[in-house]
C-alpha cells in the first residue's frame, strides 16, 4: 500500500509539523511572541470628542484618549498562535499632546518555555472633522421646526420650554447612539421660534414632544429639494406646531353667556373651573381647538380683599380692592365661607372669586 504524504513528510507535498522540523534553538532564533504594528494613528474628532473605529464614528465622551489607545493597541497585537498562558501589561507614555507611546510586556509559555517580549508602539492622535460636526459647520438640515401660538406670540417661559424639550429629544436620542441627531440652528423670531433639525424624523419627533408637552397642535408640510442619483426625490419637511390659544392659568369669557372661566387645562380640549358658580368647564371643541371668547387677563393679576358676609347659597359681600366699598358678587362653591380674607379678580365681566391653589377644579 502506497504511503499517504501526511505519513512520509519527507514527500513533497506533505504538511510539515515546525516543532517536529525545527529544534529548539532554531524555533526561538525564529520565533516572535509579538506581533505588533509599527504605528498606530487614532483618529479623533476636534469638535466633539468621537473616535473613528472600523469604518464609523463613536462618541467615547472621553477628555483624554489614553484608554482609547491603549484599546486601538490591544486590538492590533497579534500573539503566537503556539504560545499558552499567556500574560501582558502595558504602561503608556505621554510624549505630548497627540502622541502616546505604548510599552507592551506579554509572558507566555511555547515548547514548556517561558518567554517573554516587550514591544513598543507609537500611537497618534489625528484631529480631524467627523462626519456629524461637518454637517453641522456646513449648515445641514433636512427639516424645519416652527413653533408659533394661535391667535398671539408664544411667550418667553413657552420659546425656553420649546428649545429645551427639543434639546432634550436629541439628547435622548444620542445616548442611543443615533450620531444623526443634532440641531443645525435655533432662532427666535418675532411671531415665535424656528429651529433646523438633522432629519426628518427628528423633526417629527420634536413637534410630537412640544405638543404632548405644551398643549397645540402640528402640521406638516414638504416641499421638493432636488432628486438623487437615482431619481429619487429628496424633500424638506416643514413642522408647525401651534400652541393653544389660552395659557394655563388664563381667565378668559367665553361667548357661551356662562362667564368667566379660569383655565386649567390646554391639554386636548380646553377645561377649567366657572368663577361663577365653581362649575367644571370643557369647551365642546374638537382637541386642540379653542372657544372663541373675550381674554379678560391671568390668575396673577388677582388680588387680596376682605369677605364681609355670606348672603346666601349664591353670593357674598367683598370689599372693593379699588373702592373699598361693600359689593355682592356671586359665590363659587369653591369658597371658603369661613375664611377672612379671599382672591378676587376684577374685569369688566365683574368681580369673581378666584379658586386658591390646589382648590376649584382640577381637570
Amino acid at each position: 500500500m502506497a504511503a499517504h504524504p501526511e505519513d512520509r513528510p519527507d514527500l513533497p507535498g506533505a504538511q510539515r509539523d515546525s516543532e517536529r522540523v525545527l529544534c529548539d534553538a532554531c524555533y526561538f532564533e525564529e520565533f516572535d511572541l509579538v506581533d505588533a504594528p509599527e504605528k498606530i494613528q487614532v483618529r479623533v474628532c476636534s469638535q466633539c470628542g468621537a473616535v473613528h473605529k472600523g469604518n464609523r464614528w463613536v462618541d467615547v465622551g472621553a477628555e483624554d484618549y489614553t484608554d482609547i489607545a491603549v484599546e486601538q493597541v490591544s486590538e492590533a497585537l497579534g500573539i503566537h498562535v503556539d504560545a499558552q498562558s499567556i500574560a501582558w501589561q502595558v504602561a503608556p507614555e505621554q510624549v505630548d499632546k497627540n502622541n502616546i507611546r505604548m510599552h507592551a510586556e506579554f509572558s507566555g509559555v511555547v515548547r514548556e518555555t517561558p518567554v517573554t517580549e516587550e514591544v513598543v508602539v507609537p500611537v497618534s492622535i489625528s484631529r480631524q472633522t467627523c462626519e456629524r460636526c461637518g454637517k453641522i459647520a456646513g449648515g445641514s438640515f433636512a427639516s424645519v421646526v416652527q413653533v408659533r401660538a394661535d391667535e398671539r406670540d408664544p411667550t418667553e417661559e413657552e420659546i425656553e420650554r420649546a428649545k429645551t424639550t427639543a434639546e432634550e429629544y436629541v439628547a435622548d436620542r444620542e445616548e442611543t447612539g443615533d450620531r444623526n441627531a443634532f440641531i443645525t440652528e435655533t432662532k427666535e423670531v418675532p411671531e415665535g421660534l424656528n429651529m433646523k433639525i438633522s432629519t426628518n424624523q427628528m423633526g417629527l419627533g420634536i413637534a410630537k414632544r412640544i405638543t404632548a408637552q405644551l398643549g397645540g397642535t402640528y402640521s406638516d408640510s414638504k416641499r421638493l429639494i432636488t432628486e438623487d442619483e437615482d431619481g429619487q426625490k429628496l424633500y424638506r419637511m416643514t413642522y408647525a406646531v401651534r400652541l393653544p390659544r389660552y395659557q394655563q392659568g388664563e381667565i378668559i369669557d367665553p361667548e357661551d353667556g356662562g362667564g368667566p372661566v379660569l383655565v386649567r387645562s390646554i391639554q386636548g380640549n380646553l377645561k377649567g373651573v366657572r368663577l361663577a358658580t365653581g362649575d367644571h368647564y370643557e369647551a365642546s371643541f374638537e382637541a386642540g381647538e379653542a372657544p372663541d371668547g373675550e381674554r379678560l387677563g391671568f390668575r396673577e393679576d388677582g388680588q387680596t380683599t376682605t369677605l364681609v358676609a355670606v348672603e346666601d347659597e349664591n353670593a357674598v359681600q367683598v370689599l372693593d380692592p379699588d373702592t373699598f366699598q361693600s359689593v355682592t358678587i356671586p359665590r363659587p362653591d369653591y369658597l371658603d365661607t369661613g375664611a377672612d380674607e379671599l382672591t378676587v379678580f376684577k374685569s369688566a365681566a365683574g368681580l369673581h372669586v378666584l379658586p386658591e391653589n390646589g382648590t376649584g377644579d382640577d381637570a
